[in-house]
């Protein structure tokens, strides 16, 4: 059974008004945050399904979709206390957080800055910020300027085709393509490209104390695998999972695969909180190799708890 989908209106005081997609009436609240060429829409069958069982969120971040541009400057500090007003406004309260790619290092400052409202970190193609090199940093606010002269169509026509795996339907790469052109604009897209280059967040990654799961697409053109497994190794205690037949939008391409997975750590994590709260999952077992995903026995039993 699949949730019905609805518009919630968020009012962020004198950042403007966030418009998002909800679904679900009861439950665990799940915050979904998308990346930096998307909208809530690309978390369409996460929320249909998780909906069920979750009240869940997708936003359409600041300056992206519906939601009004803020007044820059806008900057990762920004968007983060955004997305927890998001919680706090609607009465959602402490979430599991999801973020894919961009969305992901938003997720990662909340969960420094808010982490009462974090239940549980999941990082979904993402990384540690574009600050980490100053080529990084460049080529990131090299997009701003990419987008001013070519418009967004076309931005999303060159951009698109390498967020999927090369086996990716043509239909999927068109509506990726359609997703980006209509939802990214100035300056919204500056300012979450100015929020990525001046972040790195290496060292805050080794301070959280939040269960986490990072999951990547093991065709990943964009961070790669490699980043996220570096993600894995500097959060404490987190799990980790490639998905296979999936590019850097892993959860829309293999949304099936992604969402067990997904199901299944939020399971966990709300099983514990309400059986032994203040206890954290803590791995025994090593990570999947690229291109696997451990069976819901390996996922049983790479977790044991103090």
């Amino acid at each position: 059974m699949t949730a019905a989908i609805s518009t919630i209106c968020c009012p962020l005081g004198a950042w403007g008004v966030l418009w998002a997609d909800a679904a679900g009436e009861r439950g665990s609240p799940v915050l979904l945050l998308h990346g930096i060429g998307s909208a809530a829409a690309s978390f369409a069958r996460q929320l249909g399904e998780l909906g069920d069982r979750h009240r869940v969120v997708a936003w359409d971040a600041p300056g992206y979709g519906r939601s009004d541009d803020p007044t820059p400057p806008f900057r990762m500090d920004d968007f983060a206390d955004a997305a927890a007003a998001v919680l706090t406004g609607p009465g959602l309260g402490p979430a599991h957080v999801v973020g894919a790619s961009w969305g992901g290092v938003i997720a990662t400052r909340l969960a420094v800055r808010h982490p009462a409202l974090v239940r549980s970190l999941v990082l979904v193609d993402s990384t540690r910020g574009s600050g980490r090199t100053e080529e990084g940093a460049a080529a990131m606010l090299a997009r701003s300027e990419e987008l001013a002269t070519a418009g967004a169509v076309e931005f999303a026509r060159v951009r698109a085709p390498r967020l999927l795996s090369a086996q990716a339907p043509t239909a999927m790469v068109a509506a990726v393509r359609e997703l980006m052109a209509t939802s990214i604009r100035l300056p919204g897209y500056a300012q979450a490209a100015a929020s990525m280059a001046e972040t790195d967040h290496t060292e805050a990654l080794s301070s959280l104390r939040v269960p986490t799961l990072v999951l990547v697409g093991e065709h990943d053109r964009v961070t790669g695998v490699e980043e996220s497994r570096h993600l894995h190794r500097l959060v404490p205690d987190s799990r980790f999972a490639v998905i296979p037949g999936a590019g850097h939008l892993a959860h829309q391409e293999q949304p099936d695969l992604f969402n067990a997975l997904l199901s299944d750590f939020l399971a966990e994590q709300d099983g514990q909180d309400a059986q032994r709260p203040g206890h954290h999952p803590r791995q025994t077992s090593d990570p999947a190799p690229a291109g696997q995903v451990p069976s819901q026995h390996d996922l049983e039993d790479a977790w044991t708890w103090d």
